[in-house]
C-alpha cells in the first residue's frame, strides 16, 4: 500500500534526471520520464470522477498485475470528508460515502454505490445547479466531470490551446464538450464556470445559433432551387422553340412560355387520330386473316401427310394385281395340288386323290374388286396431288392478307401514339411552365424570408455584442490577475491582457509587441489558469480553487520562468493566512532548491529502478 498526503498550497511532484539529482549521480539509467507522472495525475482525475485511469492497453497491464487493487482518496468538499474507492483491476466497486473512513471502506465489502453521490455533491453545492443549467444544452450529464476536464488539462494537450482540456490520445472518455473538435460549448462552459454569462446571453445565443443555421438551410434550398429554375427554363426554352426570340425576364417569361404552351397544346389536341372503333375492326380483320392463313396451312400440312400414305396404299393394290390374276387364270382350269394333273383329266378319269376344286367365280370378284380399288385409290391420290398444288397459292394469299392486317393495324396504333405523345409533350410543356412558376414564387418567398432572417440575426448579434461587452468586466477582473502573472514570469515590461472576442477567448502577452511562440503560448496557458484560481479563491467562480498540472512545458518555457511560477503559487499560500487553494504540478526539471522538500515536494519518483516508480513494478 502506498500513501500520498496532499496539502492545501503547492503540491509538487518530481521525476528527476540523474543529471538534476545528486543522490542519483552515476546511474545512466536514471530518467526522469516514465516514472509515472502522468498515471498518479490519471489517478487522482479518476477518484475525482473520471471514468478511465489510463489508455486501454495500460488499464491491462495494471489490471494484470494488481488484479484487486484499489486506489483511493479523501476528498474535501464543502467541510465534509468524502472516502472514494475505485478498483484497478478485476473488481468492479466504486464507491463514494460521505463522512467515511476510507481505510474501513476499502478492506469492507459493501455494495457498490457509484461515484454519482459525490458528482451530484459536487454539481449541487460548488457548481449550483443554475450554473449547471447553463451546460446541460451541450451536456446531457453532470458537469463536474466537465469542469474537472479543464482543471485538470490532460498532458497531450501540451498547454497549447486554453479551450483544449482532452486529447484524443489520451483515452479519457470525458463528455462533450470537454472534449471534441468544435469548441463553442467548451467556451460557453468555461464561461458558465466563470460565471461570464447569463442565461439572457445563452438564450439569445442558441436564438443566434438558431438563426444561423435556418439562413444556412434557406441559403442552400434557394441555390439548389436558383440551379432547378435554370434549369427548367433552359429546357422549356428549348422545348417551346424559344431560342433566337427576345425573351423578356422572369417573371414575365413565365406569360410568354404560358401562351406558346397553351397554343402547343391546342394544336395537339386537334391532330387527327385513329379512333377506337377503326383499330379495333382492324384487329379484327387481322384475327380473321391470321385464323384463315392458320386454317389453309393446317390443310396443307395435313394434305402432305396423307398423300405419302395414300401412295403407299396405291403401290400395295398394284403389288396385288399379278397374284390375283395368277389366281382367276389358275381357277379357269385348276391343277390337283397333289399330284399336279389338271382337275378335268382327273374329274373324267375318275381320280379319288383330290376333290377339292377353286372357285373361279370367287376368284373372278376378288381381282374385280382389286381393279375398282386400284381405280379409286388412283383417284384419290391424284386428287390429294391436286389439292396441294391448290393450296399453297391459298396459302399464300392468305398470308398476304394476314401481312397487310397486321400492317395496317401498326399504322393505325403508330398514329394513336404520335398523336397521344404530342398531346403529352404539350401538356408536361404546359405543367413544366406552371412548377416553374411555382419555383420562382418560392424562390421569391425565400429571399424575402433570407433577408428578414439575416435582419433579425443581425439585431440578435448585436444584443449578442452587448452581453459580451457586459460580461467583459468579468474577464476584465481575470486580466487583472492575468497581467501581473505574466510580469512576474517574463518581466515587469511584459503586459497580459484576456480579451472575449466573438471567436473565443484571445490571450496575448505584449513584450515588445505581441508574441505567439509554442512556449509563449504555453505560458499564456499556465498563466490563465492561476489567475482563474485567484478568481476563485475569492469565490467569483463556481468551480473549486484547484489546478492540477501534469508537466507543462519547462523546456520551453525556460528555467527562470519555470522557477518562478513556483514562486508565485507559494506567495499565493500566503494569502489568508493559509493555503486557500490546491495546485498540484509534475515536473521532471529540477524545481529551485527550497521546493525539494517538504512541505512541497508531496512524492518523488523515478524512472529506473522500477521499485522507485509509482506503482512500484515493472509493467
Amino acid at each position: 500500500m502506498r500513501d500520498i498526503e496532499l496539502r492545501p498550497g503547492l503540491n509538487i511532484v518530481w521525476s528527476p534526471d540523474g543529471a538534476d539529482d545528486a543522490a542519483l549521480a552515476g546511474q545512466t539509467n536514471a530518467v526522469g520520464h516514465g516514472s509515472g507522472k502522468t498515471l498518479f495525475c490519471r489517478l487522482i482525475r479518476y477518484c475525482l470522477g473520471e471514468d478511465r485511469f489510463a489508455t486501454e492497453p495500460q488499464r491491462d497491464r495494471i489490471g494484470t498485475a494488481f488484479l484487486n487493487g484499489l486506489v483511493g482518496a479523501e476528498v474535501m468538499l464543502d467541510g465534509t470528508c468524502w472516502a472514494i474507492v475505485r478498483p484497478l483491476g478485476v473488481r468492479r466497486r466504486h464507491m463514494a460515502v460521505a463522512g467515511g473512513n476510507l481505510d474501513e471502506i476499502a478492506a469492507g465489502e459493501g455494495a457498490s454505490t457509484g461515484l454519482e453521490p459525490f458528482i451530484d455533491a459536487v454539481d449541487q453545492r460548488i457548481i449550483t445547479t443554475a450554473l449547471a443549467e447553463l451546460v446541460r444544452p451541450q451536456a446531457q450529464g453532470p458537469v463536474w466531470p466537465i469542469a474537472l476536464a479543464w482543471l485538470s488539462r490532460d498532458q497531450e494537450c501540451r498547454f497549447d490551446d486554453v479551450l483544449d482540456w482532452r486529447s484524443p490520445t489520451s483515452d479519457s472518455d470525458s463528455p462533450l464538450p470537454a472534449s471534441g473538435q468544435e469548441k463553442g460549448p467548451r467556451l460557453e462552459a468555461l464561461r458558465s464556470f466563470l460565471m461570464a454569462i447569463t442565461p439572457e446571453e445563452q438564450a439569445t445565443r442558441g436564438e443566434v445559433n438558431s438563426l444561423s443555421d435556418q439562413r444556412r438551410v434557406l441559403d442552400q434550398e434557394i441555390g439548389h432551387r436558383r440551379w432547378e429554375i435554370e434549369r427548367t427554363q433552359t429546357r422549356l426554352v428549348t422545348g417551346l422553340d424559344l431560342q433566337g426570340h427576345s425573351l423578356p425576364e422572369m417573371p414575365l417569361l413565365i406569360d410568354v412560355m404560358r401562351k406558346s404552351a397553351g397554343t402547343r397544346f391546342a394544336a395537339a389536341s386537334e391532330l387527327p387520330i385513329g379512333g377506337d372503333p377503326e383499330l379495333v375492326a382492324a384487329r379484327e380483320q387481322r384475327e380473321e386473316s391470321r385464323n384463315e392463313w392458320a386454317r389453309l396451312d393446317g390443310e396443307r400440312i395435313r394434305i402432305e401427310a396423307l398423300v405419302p400414305a395414300e401412295e403407299r396404299a396405291l403401290a400395295m393394290i398394284r403389288g396385288e394385281l399379278p397374284g390375283l390374276s395368277y389366281s382367276k387364270v389358275e381357277s379357269e382350269s385348276p391343277i390337283c395340288p397333289i399330284c399336279d394333273v389338271p382337275i378335268d383329266r382327273a374329274l373324267a378319269d375318275g381320280c379319288k386323290l383330290s376333290h377339292k376344286i377353286p372357285d373361279a367365280n370367287a376368284c373372278r370378284q376378288r381381282w374385280d374388286q382389286r381393279q375398282v380399288d386400284l381405280a379409286a385409290q388412283v383417284q384419290l391420290v391424284e386428287r390429294l396431288r391436286q389439292e396441294q398444288k391448290q393450296i399453297l397459292p391459298q396459302i399464300a394469299l392468305a398470308k398476304q392478307h394476314y401481312d397487310q392486317s397486321v400492317d395496317r393495324v401498326a399504322s393505325i396504333e403508330k398514329a394513336r401514339d404520335a398523336r397521344e405523345s404530342n398531346w403529352y409533350v404539350a401538356r408536361r410543356l404546359q405543367d413544366d411552365v406552371e412548377r416553374l412558376a411555382e419555383l420562382f414564387e418560392t424562390q421569391e418567398d425565400a429571399t424575402k424570408s433570407l433577408r428578414q432572417l439575416g435582419t433579425k440575426l443581425e439585431t440578435e448579434r448585436e444584443r449578442l455584442g452587448a452581453f459580451r461587452d457586459k460580461q467583459a468586466r468579468v474577464f476584465g477582473r481575470i486580466s487583472e490577475k492575468f497581467d501581473p502573472i505574466i510580469r512576474r514570469l517574463v518581466g515587469h515590461d511584459a503586459k497580459g491582457r484576456i480579451i472575449l472576442t466573438g471567436n473565443g477567448l484571445d490571450l496575448s502577452v505584449d513584450m515588445g509587441g505581441d508574441r505567439r511562440t509554442a512556449a509563449i503560448d504555453s505560458l499564456k496557458i499556465l498563466a490563465f489558469d492561476l489567475a482563474a484560481m485567484c478568481v476563485s479563491i475569492e469565490g467569483a467562480t463556481r468551480v473549486p480553487s484547484f489546478l492540477l498540472h501534469d508537466s507543462p512545458r519547462e523546456a520551453d518555457l525556460g528555467l527562470s520562468i519555470y522557477g518562478r511560477l513556483f514562486d508565485i503559487v507559494q506567495e499565493l499560500e500566503r494569502v489568508g493566512g493559509k493555503p486557500l487553494f490546491q495546485y498540484i504540478v509534475t515536473t521532471t526539471t529540477a524545481p529551485p532548491t527550497e521546493f525539494r522538500k517538504r512541505p512541497y515536494l508531496q512524492l518523488k519518483l523515478n524512472g529506473d529502478p522500477p521499485t522507485q516508480r509509482l506503482l512500484g513494478v515493472d509493467l
